[in-house]
């Protein structure tokens, strides 16, 4: 029997979710907490027996997440997206590996584009804490870049992979590009400085990163798209931070 409820927040995930949801069939909880999903994203989590579903509000990612682990059944808490994937090596680790309470376990991604498996961009074997118990820690209240808190605790990678299918067209680039850009603008409004000057670089750093220094080129057009994403991310992250710093100064002034 397995001791480790699955949480996902989600909002209009109804192209990814069923895929998600059906590789946590052998989980006797699944939280999944929606955020105003306008899609059939209700619909499709109401079709799975050992999902709880929750509606409530965002407040960015990491004071969301805290709040939709908070209606887990089992203290421990895997938090898988509504575009990822628990593969059988995964899945059977999380039923027969003995799980210590003071240690954040670290999950190994394989990244894809549509059904494309992305082999660099900086994509390829990310290792990213996602198991902890919810009785020792929990994620910081970051609205974006958000993570387990790990002070006192130990970290140790966890057998098998989650699949990530975040990017099923070159609109969800933009979408996501768009909201990831707002909340860490809002994030920091009057506490990071920024320019128009420093936007145009960090978007042209991102690329270059991206594309050559990580290989990105050798992913073919999948790589392009995604290098660019990471450049025009970049730039609007700076350049709203920017646009919010001087409506800020004028509203004080």
């Amino acid at each position: 029997m397995m001791n480790v409820s699955a949480v996902m927040i989600v909002k209009n995930g109804a192209r990814t979710i069923r895929r998600t949801l059906e590789s946590l069939k052998e989980f006797d909880d699944v939280v999944v907490y929606d955020n105003g999903s306008v899609d059939q994203t209700l619909s499709i989590a109401r079709e799975y027996p050992n999902v709880h579903l929750i509606e409530g509000n965002f407040d960015g990612f990491g004071t969301t997440k805290n709040r939709a682990a908070s209606f887990a059944k089992h203290d421990w808490i895997l938090i898988i997206d509504s575009d990822e994937v628990v593969d059988k090596e995964l899945l059977h680790a999380l039923k027969t590996k003995p799980l210590n309470s003071q240690t954040i376990y670290i999950v190994n991604f394989l990244a894809f584009y549509k059904d494309i498996q992305i082999k660099h961009c900086g994509w390829n074997n990310q290792k990213i804490r996602r198991l902890y118990n919810k009785t020792v820690t929990r994620f910081n209240d970051n609205a974006v870049h958000e993570n387990i808190i790990d002070e006192g605790m130990k970290k140790e990678p966890i057998e098998g992979n989650m699949k990530h299918y975040s990017y099923m067209s070159i609109s969800d680039f933009i979408v996501k590009l768009d909201r990831y850009s707002t909340l860490f603008a809002n994030d920091n409004v009057g506490k990071k400085s920024s320019s128009p000057l420093k936007a145009f670089f960090n978007g042209l750093y991102s690329f270059l990163r991206t594309y050559i220094l990580k290989r990105g080129f050798l992913d073919g057009y999948a790589g392009l798209i995604i290098s660019f994403s990471h450049m025009a991310t970049n730039f609007y992250k700076y350049i709203k931070l920017y646009e919010m710093n001087l409506e800020q100064k004028s509203k004080r002034g």
